[in-house]
């Protein structure tokens, strides 16, 4: 298949957006409310594209697909009329336009991403589901879906590491769940020193290794910490067997080695990655699981990514980012 043409669309996309736009919800079934879409003219469209901006989407010269942006919301990009032509569907239109529109996002220095869906369209309700919208309120008919944005930062040493951690943890609450991964010596515990200072909980907070799981009461009327390592669990039955079900809706979760094993235990959870920027000759890093460290003179890549509906309209690109 050629490659599609996305487009940075203008005023002067107007007339072929209002027509995708007119072609896209006319061929919809009837809506009670109907939509609003078939109401949009080339001034109106032409108007938004100034403003706000949009997507037109060709191949060949010929206009498939376009969407409208909406910035009425800080620190959120809105998603509006999103519409493919009905006689070229299942051509990666939608999704190429998707995609963009989380780059635009990101590039605007937004959070997230909201958008309108209507429930009589279970298949556009499936789309916005598999590409990790959840659905943050209703009404009527009229299903609000939102995604927020991954991020990464490169951190240059273990102070720097635990501060992150530390703006991170102003974001927690009781029953958030974080996975670490990364490989030894990385700085997961470094990084969960600094969270439990932001947590203002009893440490000191050394490596669970030889106990599996510690938990740390905090000091100041917060949710404890409870922090776990998974490095010598073989799957997610022996998880189970470490009873944490009993424990995380009141706590903040850590778990070190924890990615593909205790996703189980919450409907949302934020997985961090710590990566190793590069080594020196002579590094002793990762020598030890026991020594999970980050020596200062090594720089880190910390990728955060939020899953589920907790995560949603939560502020993490513009707190971790500043």
């Amino acid at each position: 298949m050629t490659a599609l043409n996305v487009i940075d669309a203008g005023p002067e996309h107007a007339p072929q957006i209002v027509d995708i736009i007119h072609r896209s919800f006319g061929a919809r079934p009837t809506l009670d409310p109907p939509a609003t879409a078939l109401d949009e003219t080339v001034e109106s469209v032409a108007e938004v594209l100034r403003t706000a901006g949009g997507i037109l989407v060709e191949r060949r010269g010929l206009p498939m697909g376009a969407l409208l942006y909406d910035e009425t919301r800080p620190g959120f990009l809105g998603l509006r009329r999103v519409s493919v032509d009905p006689d070229l569907q299942d051509r990666g239109v939608a999704s190429a336009m998707v995609g963009v529109a989380e780059d635009t996002a990101e590039e605007r220095g937004k959070d997230g991403i909201w958008l309108h869906v209507r429930e009589e369209l279970p298949e556009t309700v499936k789309f916005w589901s598999r590409r990790h919208y959840h659905p943050v309120r209703q009404d009527g008919t009229t299903i609000e879906f939102g995604k927020t944005l991954w991020l990464s930062r490169e951190i240059p040493t273990a102070d720097t590491m635990k501060s992150f951690a530390g703006t991170l943890s102003k974001l927690l609450r009781a029953g958030d769940l974080l996975v670490l991964s990364g490989d030894l010596g990385a700085g997961k515990t470094t990084f969960t020193q600094g969270l439990g200072a932001g947590l203002g909980v009893r440490g000191p907070i050394t490596s669970p290794t030889f106990v599996i799981a510690r938990t740390h009461p905090s000091l100041v009327d917060g949710p404890p910490l409870v922090h776990v390592d998974a490095y010598r669990l073989g799957d997610a039955a022996e998880i189970d067997d470490l009873d944490l079900d009993a424990t995380t809706d009141d706590a903040v979760t850590v778990v070190e080695w924890g990615e593909g094993l205790a996703e189980q235990l919450s409907d949302s959870w934020l997985h961090v990655r710590i990566e190793v920027r590069g080594t020196r000759p002579g590094d002793p890093l990762g020598t030890s699981h026991d020594d999970d460290s980050h020596p200062d003179d090594e720089a880190r890549v910390v990728t955060v990514k939020p899953h589920g509906p907790r995560w949603v309209g939560v502020p993490l690109r513009s707190t971790l980012l500043s």
